[in-house]
């Protein structure tokens, strides 16, 4: 961060890592909240104001400022948060049914996009990630980090085409049930089956270095 951004936030008005975490965790839960409040009150215009919103606050919570926020946009960023915010804008706008039923499928593409994305270029997602918490990868972890950034590509594609059939032909109480609670079973399911497919398979055949 270049030194002239010090001067942006004052220390004392830094929020605590805690702090931010936690925000960051309601603003995600939050999410299907309002997909399940769209088919509980039918007010497409509401959900679109409130989806609006969380775009943006879970993108600047953890960047410090709005000029931070900017500067750590890349053009892939810039096009699924311009997509998602017009797509949004416009369900508030319009009270559009339809164009809120396809924001999920919106958002998975966004986040195939995302993951296919550091396939390309490396590294990959799931490598970030685990460099978060182990910045010593050895290769082959950085292997195994790239298979799973691949799994979850195909996940994202199944579960947004998913997301656009139950837009189209399903009921919004299906289509409210489907991407604010099954969506997101689903993700703690692949969550839990790669934790234990790599404590149970991997590590044990892995050198002892990379453990």
């Amino acid at each position: 961060m270049p030194a002239q951004s010090d001067h942006l936030i004052p220390p004392s008005t830094t929020l605590p890592r805690w702090v931010g975490g936690a925000t960051q965790a309601l603003l995600k839960i939050a999410y299907p909240l309002v997909l399940i409040g769209a088919w509980h009150f039918g007010k497409p215009r509401y959900a679109g104001i409130a989806l609006l919103a969380l775009l943006w606050a879970q993108r600047w919570v953890g960047a410090g400022s709005v000029s931070t926020l900017l500067r750590q946009l890349t053009p892939l960023d810039w096009l699924i948060a311009g997509t998602l915010t017009c797509t949004s804008a416009a369900v508030a706008i319009t009270d559009n049914e339809l164009l809120l039923r396809l924001y999920p499928a919106l958002v998975n593409a966004g986040l195939l996009l995302s993951f296919a994305a550091t396939l390309r270029s490396g590294p990959s997602m799931i490598e970030k990630f685990a460099r978060m918490r182990l910045p010593d990868l050895q290769p082959r972890a950085v292997r195994y980090t790239r298979r799973v950034t691949q799994v979850w590509c195909v996940f994202f594609a199944l579960n947004g085409l998913t997301a656009v059939v139950a837009a189209l032909y399903w009921s919004r109480g299906a289509w409210a049930l489907y991407n604010g609670v099954i969506a997101y079973v689903l993700v703690g399911v692949l969550i839990a089956a790669e934790a234990a497919f790599r404590h149970w398979v991997v590590r044990p055949h892995a050198p002892s270095e990379a453990a």
